[in-house]
């Protein structure tokens, strides 16, 4: 026997963040819970079974924390409320919501966007070196770049260092064009996007020159020890175990360490990748957190999210056919 419920909401901001361009929330609502969701004026009508309408309520309610703001409500906010109340961490699904990491140059909050971000975020607050493996689009470089930003703004460190392997290039910068600076910064544009965020291009420059941000190529951080710094060693796959290594002991006093990759795009041939060899060696070191994210902790566009999901079906084995020395 069909039911129905009726959610008031206290502004013509809150109905248009809640219902989503053409209805685009309403629809994901509906898949998450199976009722019927239909704006009408500043009200929601909820119908469907009994099971239904009070899991849409519950659903509604877990993302007040944004609609009643008239803050965009997204995909991935859905999934993360709905995992929330499957596994009873609706507690910390609002301190979520209210752990704010910076505010962008146009006054916009930044902040974890899923639970395994949260548990990112607080990982490297608390550990002097976190380790992060998952998809593309799941916040790993961003959220590190974010936090190292504002902590070398808050006068948390001297310095932030920010690296990668240039694979790609075979380490081998020589032959690019223009200064260390030019050749390297392709290979770091992630980076410097979300330093951009926070920061004017400008005041980013002007760090870079006074030697406050460092930014450089993976081969460049050998024989050196890194004191009183955020350091941030970005697409490890593309380590080599003795590059790995090499990076881990960098780590010097009053430093703070975030290594993240994907173990699914390496580019290394005829090797083993240091980010994999690490995992296994260094699981069960104190002091060291590991933290893993999955395409459910994607927070781009939506699309991204399926596509990371439909690559890690084929890498499984699922595709008809597919035997693992195929991949």
């Amino acid at each position: 026997m069909a039911e129905t419920a009726t959610v008031e909401l206290p502004t013509p901001e809150s109905a248009i963040a809640l219902s989503g361009d053409q209805g685009e929330v309403l629809k994901l609502l509906n898949q998450q819970t199976g009722a019927s969701f239909v704006l009408r004026g500043q009200a929601i009508a909820i119908s469907g079974t009994a099971k239904q309408v009070v899991l849409g309520q519950r659903l509604i309610a877990a993302l007040e924390g944004l609609w009643s703001r008239g803050e965009a409500v997204t995909s991935v906010d859905i999934l993360t409320a709905r995992h929330a109340l499957d596994s009873q961490q609706e507690g910390e699904l609002q301190a979520l919501r209210q752990d704010g990491l910076a505010r962008t140059r146009k006054g916009l909050e930044i902040r974890a966007k899923t639970l395994r971000q949260r548990r990112y975020v607080q990982a490297i607050r608390s550990h002097s070196l976190t380790i992060c493996v998952g998809p593309a689009g799941t916040g790993k470089t961003y959220l590190a770049a974010i936090m190292g930003i504002q902590a070398l703004l808050n006068g948390e460190y001297e310095r932030l260092v920010l690296t990668r392997p240039a694979v790609e290039a075979g380490e081998q910068l020589g032959f690019l064009p223009g200064d260390l600076q030019e050749k390297v910064n392709p290979y770091l544009r992630p980076l410097y996007d979300a330093l951009y965020e926070i920061v004017e291009p400008e005041k980013v420059a002007n760090l870079i020159e006074r030697d406050i941000i460092e930014i450089a190529p993976l081969a460049y951080m050998r024989g050196r020890s890194l004191n009183n710094a955020f350091i941030i060693l970005d697409e490890a796959q593309n380590t080599t175990p003795a590059q790995m290594k090499m990076v881990l002991t960098r780590l010097g006093n009053r430093s703070r360490m975030v290594v993240t990759g994907d173990l699914t795009q390496t580019d290394l041939r005829d090797q083993s990748s240091g980010l994999a060899v690490t995992e296994r060696i260094l699981q069960n070191v104190e002091g060291i957190a590991f933290c893993s994210f999955s395409q459910a902790d994607v927070v781009r566009h939506p699309l991204v999210q399926r596509i990371v999901a439909a690559y890690e079906s084929y890498e499984a084995g699922s595709r008809p056919g597919l035997k693992r020395g195929d991949r």
